[in-house]
């Protein structure tokens, strides 16, 4: 999960985030179909954006990656995601051709992770689903409001 240099906050306001591009509802997880895409911000905002994410109605958090020193998580998005993705303090790396593919088929445990020296915050479970990027960006933008308001109440 290297090459996430730009450790800054998400924008106040992501802005509305009702539907996916393919009109989907924003609140469910993308089916995975087989390649990925990974979203990597700082440790500290994802896992405040985890907890949001769980908190909110459906499958709204897929499979969550953590990097050996738990410094970055790795948010699992539907390919094609990095093409647009633009969320200041956060990165979005292309997989294609490079590896990181989910198991299409139910596994009794987790496969392995798809990044060498990362390890599973969340699991895909046997459908696979991903993050869909709409709620995912909303959610780190909810995240990173929560934490200036933390680190403004001291």
């Amino acid at each position: 999960m290297a090459g996430v240099v730009d450790h800054g906050t998400a924008p106040a306001d992501p802005g509305p985030q009702r539907t996916t591009t393919a009109g989907r509802p924003a609140h469910r997880a993308h089916r995975a179909p087989g390649f990925c895409d990974l979203v990597t911000v700082p440790a500290r905002q994802g896992l405040e954006a985890v907890d949001i994410l769980r908190r909110g109605a459906g499958d709204a958090v897929g499979p969550v990656l953590h990097d050996g020193s738990c410094d970055t998580l790795g948010f699992l998005v539907p390919p094609g995601t990095a093409d647009a993705w633009d969320l200041p303090g956060s990165a979005c790396t292309q997989t294609f051709g490079r590896g990181m593919r989910l198991h299409s088929e139910p596994e009794p445990v987790p496969p392995p992770p798809p990044v060498a020296g990362t390890g599973w915050l969340l699991p895909p479970d046997e459908t696979d689903p991903v993050t869909d990027p709409a709620v995912l960006r909303a959610a780190l933008g909810q995240a990173a409001r929560t934490i200036e308001a933390a680190d403004n109440c001291r």
